[in-house]
């Protein structure tokens, strides 16, 4: 790799693990080798290394060298999501994952790819018809059984074993984001299906909403990362992206959902500090908390906490003028990555199921008047705030 100018980095999880324990001793003797090979023979049937796009332009006397030293190698591409869109379904090829094997052992380079400026991006890793499958076992392979999405890395290097390599900076920061980095795409083909039945509004209202709400969506992802605080599309927000690809330029706010576990006192200050002032809170933490900020103009961005029970996930409401509370029932989720209005945000990966309990069966159908009350097909009455909880429960600003 070295001497076709190829910057690969480690990557593989066994071997980052390892070297984490050691880093603080490998960064300060950063040139000292160890007599024993006490890295790169651990037992495994790969070695994995993360390669930027960028660096695949001499990929053919890379191949030639490598067959000259007994490597076979597979390479695998598919089309490049990010040159899809509403106007053009057909991408072009580009390389995903390359495989070079050499007897038992085989290496896997990963290619990432840099996504709207602000993060990392690497494919699924899917195998042809006419590709041996015995190749290798597939299946085993850390990366590629589904694309992934990851903040942009910092490298340093390291001596391991004798050999100089680049690691990423923060080992177990790396680890702890491949645990969490399954990334799905936009539905383009069934957004377009939907816009053939449903045309786009493309008013001057429509596309002012949108602008707004977009700069809206960007100013509260800054604020919730800096804080920490995991979120992801909610409601009339994620509907738009699995429907459309887009904001819904009706629905006049952005959601948000946040585990109650992730919930910090820090959120009001830091989204009033951002030039979002309270717009109601409503609820407290241990019940049905939700918060709502104005955005420009009429635009407004609601939060909505989410509880968890044995066999569902909940959030609360509460109906100012009667006290009354409501509760809307989820299936149990995981969230994954995916990209909307040029943001890496997160989503329920079982988007769907989280759609239908939200909106019904026929979600694909535009309803323009929605009552939050009684038209999600997941809302059940949930008693009745006491009044003398009203003042901390109920606060209009």
């Amino acid at each position: 790799m070295s001497s076709h100018n190829m910057p690969v980095h480690l990557i593989d999880p066994l071997l980052l693990g390892l070297i984490d324990t050691d880093l603080k001793q490998l960064r300060t003797s950063p040139d000292s080798s160890h007599s024993e090979c006490r890295y790169l023979c651990a037992p495994r049937d790969f070695t994995t290394f993360g390669v930027p796009d960028k660096a695949w332009k001499l990929e053919v006397g890379l191949f030639r060298a490598a067959e000259r030293v007994g490597f076979q190698w597979l390479k695998l591409q598919s089309k490049d999501p990010r040159l899809e869109g509403m106007d053009d379904l057909s991408g072009t090829e580009i390389p995903l994952h390359y495989i070079f094997r050499l007897a038992a052992h085989a290496i896997h380079l990963v290619v990432f790819y840099e996504r709207s400026g602000n993060y990392l991006w690497h494919g699924q890793l899917r195998l042809k018809r006419h590709m041996d499958r015995k190749f290798v076992p597939f299946w085993k392979l850390p990366f590629g059984r589904y694309p992934g999405a990851y903040n942009k890395l910092e490298l340093i290097s390291v001596s391991i074993d004798g050999l100089k390599v680049q690691i990423p900076k923060e080992p177990s920061q790396f680890l702890e984001e491949r645990s969490h980095s399954r990334f799905i795409e936009c539905r383009y083909r069934e957004a377009r299906s939907f816009f053939q039945l449903y045309p786009d509004d493309v008013s001057l209202d429509a596309v002012e909403f949108r602008r707004k709400a977009k700069a809206l969506l960007h100013l509260a992802s800054l604020t919730l990362n800096s804080l920490g605080v995991r979120f992801w599309l909610s409601s009339g927000t994620c509907l738009g992206w699995y429907r459309q690809c887009n904001i819904i330029p009706y629905s006049k706010d952005v959601d948000l959902g946040i585990f109650i576990q992730d919930y910090q006192p820090d959120i009001i200050p830091a989204f009033q500090k951002a030039g979002l002032p309270l717009k109601h809170k409503f609820g407290k933490v241990e019940d049905s908390l939700e918060l709502s900020f104005q955005g420009e103009e009429e635009v407004k961005l609601d939060l909505f906490f989410f509880y968890e029970e044995d066999d569902h996930m909940w959030n609360g409401g509460t109906q100012a003028k009667s006290g009354k509370k409501f509760k809307y029932l989820f299936p149990k989720f995981t969230l994954c990555w995916t990209e909307f209005v040029e943001l890496k945000v997160r989503v329920p990966c079982e988007t769907l199921q989280y759609i239908e309990a939200n909106y019904g069966k026929e979600w694909k159908i535009p309803v323009k008047t929605w009552d939050w009350k009684n038209s999600p097909p997941n809302v059940q009455p949930n008693g009745i705030w006491p009044i003398n909880e009203w003042e901390e429960v109920i606060q209009l600003y």
